[in-house]
Formats: structure tokens, C-alpha cells, sequence
């Protein structure tokens, strides 16, 4: 009996563990795609990346689009007015993070985007018509005065790139609300869908602006699409070997790789305010994270924290 002890803890543990080092593991191969992103936008459009990333991405999803029934089980997939939201908000997201990332530093535009869980929370009160209660609007209000910290809201300090991010976050944020609206919906297809659409997008602005890439640049280009492919495969293995509670909180870890990332590759020193802005939110985002749980034992795929790991900006 003894003996069979060890190897059940060590099956009891294997999966929060893997899971915990899936995430971290997710999350650091999107900070570098992220910066090889903003690497990128120094010589070719948002439009451009955003075409040769999804059709990257198309070469290696359509294998599996065929195996699970090709274009005929796309088309029966639920809601049909809730997925094209979702493909408008999808593409708003990820244009709007290229175009904030030329502009500002990855630090700072990953801070904005961090604040996506608070106004995940915000909107469901207004929107869903979901109860939140006071200790939570408490760190919805301290996560907007993160946001207004970084901000510095003046006319010396506000820039469109500051504005262009919290755009993106709150395409992030409208992202993530739509998504537990269509829990019903294979992640194969959500993906397929988003994917598609911001190659069409990529394939009507590009043209505007086309630069054509060398061998290598190109290269980079399509290593996005799949790096992006293979960075959410780890996060969504990560939430099915354990509790979004468990693993959600390591996606934090995204701001220190934008920070390293950010000072070795592009010379980016963090500003004090942004430090302390992002430990504001960051704080407010567990507070919501832990209530979460001390209010009651939601259903897998209700809660906040669960859209957040289902969803990752850029």
C-alpha cells in the first residue's frame, strides 16, 4: 500500500505542475513573438504582418480543419451573429497591438493590456448583467487608476500610441467577453475563424503598403503565425491540466519578458510609472482572481480568470 502512495501524489501533482510550467512556457514564446513582432513593424505594416502570420498559420491549421470535417463543420457553428463579432473584435485586437507596439514600448503596451481582466469584470456587470460585488468594483476602480498612472494623462504625455493601446485592450477585453459567450464552439473553429479573417484583412490593407521582404524577413514573418500557433496550443493545455485559478496568474510573467525583452533587444528603460501602474493592476487583477473563488465554485469555463487564460493579447 505503501508503496503505491508515492506514484498516485506524484499522478496528483504531475498535472498543476506540467500545467504551471505550459503556461510559463506560453506565455514566454508569445513575449518573443511579440517582440520579434515589434522588430518587424520598424520596417513593414501592420497589414503585411498580419497577412503572412495568417497564412502561415492556415499552412499548418488546415490538416486539422480537414480531419475534423473540413469547411462543412465550419459552417455549422453555433451563433453565427456572435462569431462574426467575435472575428471583428479578433482582428481589432491583434491591429490594434501591431500598431501600438511600433509606437510604444512592449512594456508599456503589455501594462495597457494587462488591465484586460478589469474591464472584463466592468463590462459584465454592464453588459451580461452579471452580479459583481463591492471589494470588486473597489479593484475595478484601483486597476483604472493603474491604467491613468501609466496614462499620465497631459498634454505633454498623452500619445496616440498610449490611446492606440487601451484601444487594444478593450478590443482584448470585448475579445475575451465574446469568447465565454460561445463556449459552445470547438477551439479548432474559433481559431480557424479568427485566423481566416485577419488574413483577409492583412490581404485588403497590405497592398497599401507593401514592402517586399527579404528571404529571412520573410521568414520571420511566417515564423509568427506559428510560434502564435504553438504558444496557444501550451496555454490551452495548460487550463485543461489545472484550474484556470492555478495557472492563470503565471501569465503575468508576460510583463517581465517584456521588460527584458524590451531593455536588451530595442534599449527600453521602464519608467517608474509604468512599474508602478502595472503592480496596481497586476494586484487588482488577483484580488478579482482570488474573489473569484472565495465567493463561490463557479462552473468550468465561467469564470473571468478562465477567459483570460483562453485568450492572450498580440
Amino acid at each position: 500500500m505503501s508503496a503505491t502512495t508515492p506514484t498516485a501524489s506524484a499522478r496528483t501533482l504531475s498535472g498543476p505542475v506540467l500545467g504551471i510550467a505550459l503556461m510559463v512556457l506560453g506565455i514566454f514564446l508569445y513575449s518573443a513573438n511579440d517582440t520579434l513582432g515589434k522588430w518587424l513593424t520598424a520596417t513593414y505594416s501592420v497589414g503585411m504582418i498580419m497577412l503572412v502570420r495568417s497564412i502561415a498559420a492556415m499552412c499548418v491549421l488546415t490538416p486539422f480543419i480537414h480531419k475534423q470535417g473540413g469547411l462543412a463543420k465550419l459552417r455549422q457553428a453555433p451563433r453565427p451573429g456572435l462569431q462574426l463579432l467575435r472575428v471583428f473584435v479578433t482582428v481589432g485586437e491583434i491591429g490594434f497591438f501591431y500598431w501600438s507596439v511600433s509606437l510604444l514600448p512592449l512594456a508599456d503596451v503589455m501594462t495597457y493590456y494587462l488591465a484586460g481582466p478589469i474591464y472584463v469584470t466592468a463590462l459584465s456587470a454592464v453588459l451580461l448583467k452579471e452580479k459583481v460585488d463591492g471589494p470588486r468594483w473597489l479593484a475595478i476602480l484601483a486597476g483604472f487608476i493603474g491604467v491613468v498612472i501609466v496614462l499620465q494623462p497631459s498634454s505633454e504625455s498623452l500619445s496616440w500610441g498610449a490611446l492606440i493601446a487601451i484601444g487594444g485592450s478593450l478590443f482584448f477585453a470585448a475579445l475575451m467577453i465574446v469568447t465565454r459567450q460561445l463556449r459552445g464552439t470547438p477551439d479548432s473553429t474559433l481559431l480557424t475563424f479568427s485566423t481566416m479573417a485577419t488574413l483577409v484583412t492583412g490581404a485588403v490593407i497590405a497592398p497599401f503598403t507593401w514592402v517586399t521582404p527579404t528571404p529571412i524577413d520573410f521568414g520571420a514573418l511566417a515564423l509568427i503565425g506559428v510560434v502564435a500557433l504553438l504558444a496557444q496550443l501550451c496555454v490551452t493545455r495548460s487550463l485543461r491540466l489545472a484550474p484556470a485559478s492555478v495557472v492563470v496568474p503565471y501569465q503575468y510573467t508576460m510583463l517581465i519578458w517584456a521588460v527584458v525583452f524590451g531593455y536588451f533587444v530595442f534599449g527600453d528603460e521602464p519608467k517608474i510609472s509604468m512599474l508602478i501602474g502595472a503592480a496596481i493592476i497586476i494586484a487588482a487583477g488577483f484580488y478579482i482572481f482570488w474573489r473569484e473563488q472565495r465567493t463561490g465554485k463557479p462552473k468550468p469555463g465561467d469564470t473571468i480568470a478562465e477567459e483570460v487564460g483562453d485568450n492572450v493579447p498580440g
